[in-house]
């Protein structure tokens, strides 16, 4: 059965659904999961979100992360 999104709009989740697991997130990023839960651990990765038990992403903070990251130590 296919899920659907509820009060989610194009530019919220541009074609992923609105949060994402470790191995969304971590073949997004081109990293082992195993990095993602070190990140967590020290506080430097996206910030991760507790579902119940599980870990959730949302892509919205995971590609923010990505731009501050990417941001640094670029020089025209």
């Amino acid at each position: 059965m296919p899920r659907t999104l509820r009060n989610a709009t194009a530019s919220d989740c541009a074609g992923r659904d609105p949060l994402a697991t470790p191995e969304d997130v971590a073949a997004y990023l081109g990293v082992p999961v195993k990095t993602l839960y070190q990140w967590r651990h020290r506080r430097t990765g996206p910030q991760a979100h507790k579902v119940g038990r599980h870990l959730r992403y949302r892509w919205q903070e995971v590609d923010a992360w990505l731009d501050a990251q990417t941001s640094y130590g670029l020089t025209a």
